[in-house]
């Protein structure tokens, strides 16, 4: 137990930095976290100012080419998912242009009060004109006047915030005149991450992560490093794969932890593909 104890606090504190994935399962395993969470926590996303719940509900498990596990559900499927999960107080709904979320989305959004949950999407627009036409049609095909979240999707170039200005530039007008409330991207590489780190235009970040370094742009002491020079900076971080694309399906409970244990996610995204699996991993995050 007191070896348990040490090698947590040392997770915690120094964000996995010096621990081995089995050093750090083997820490988590069968241990409580001092805090006390829940996936319907309230939570404010970085500076941004905008409050959700700790789980966000993903729409894209293996999401591609506008198909994910969860549009596989059908628009009334996966719209009733969403609903069960607003009834558990999970107020962030995670979608994506590539996964063909948006008219799922849009069928639950006409159950629930706009104002009570919070929309994020992405684009993977990669000049301007592309990034005017996917706004104005994302918020057509999520019936909503304005979108809370816009990501640039899938970044990767240790250049990006250099190469895709435009598409930038274009977030920003579109945050000025509140066709959004906040711009950022997701990450593919430690490259892009680390440029999103050193950039004062990302507000939010989806950076993958987990204890096993499990389909992640790096190491997670690496990873972790970057994150948490993000959090001093004030950008939301919001963390996915979390458990690695399925690789910490047995370990689900390790890698939860893990999440929550290091002190960097506001909030962190994962996609369930039924009512009993999403119920469990409310239960998961309570009993941690």
């Amino acid at each position: 137990m007191l070896r348990r104890e040490f090698l947590i606090r040392s997770t915690t504190a120094l964000g996995a930095t010096w621990l081995s994935s089995r050093q750090i399962l083997a820490a988590l395993a069968d241990t409580k976290l001092p805090t006390r969470f829940a996936a319907s926590d309230i939570v404010t996303l970085g500076s941004t100012g905008i409050a959700t719940s700790r789980l966000a509900m993903g729409t894209g498990t293996v999401g591609s080419g506008h198909h994910s596990n969860q549009t596989a559900l059908g628009v009334t499927g996966l719209s009733n998912l969403l609903l069960n999960g607003y009834d558990q107080g999970l107020r962030f709904f995670d979608a994506a242009d590539s996964y063909g979320s948006h008219p799922h989305v849009a069928e639950a959004l006409k159950h629930v009060p706009r104002d009570k949950v919070t929309v994020l999407t992405k684009t993977w627009a990669r000049d301007p004109a592309t990034a005017r036409a996917d706004l104005d049609r994302f918020r057509r095909e999520l019936g909503i006047d304005h979108i809370d979240i816009c990501l640039m999707h899938c970044v990767t170039e240790p250049d990006w915030t250099v190469r895709f200005k435009g598409v930038m530039d274009v977030l920003s007008e579109a945050k000025q005149k509140g066709i959004i409330r906040a711009h950022g991207c997701s990450c593919h590489s430690i490259d892009a991450l680390r440029a999103a780190a050193k950039s004062p235009w990302v507000e939010v970040d989806f950076a993958r992560i987990n204890p096993i370094g499990s389909h992640m742009d790096a190491d997670p002491e690496t990873v972790v490093g970057v994150l948490r020079s993000m959090k001093a900076a004030g950008k939301a971080v919001i963390g996915m794969k979390i458990l690695g694309q399925g690789d910490l399906r047995n370990r689900q409970d390790d890698a939860i932890k893990y999440a929550l244990s290091l002190g960097v996610l506001d909030a962190f995204t994962i996609g369930a593909e039924s009512k009993s699996e999403q119920q469990d991993l409310i239960r998961r995050i309570a009993a941690a």
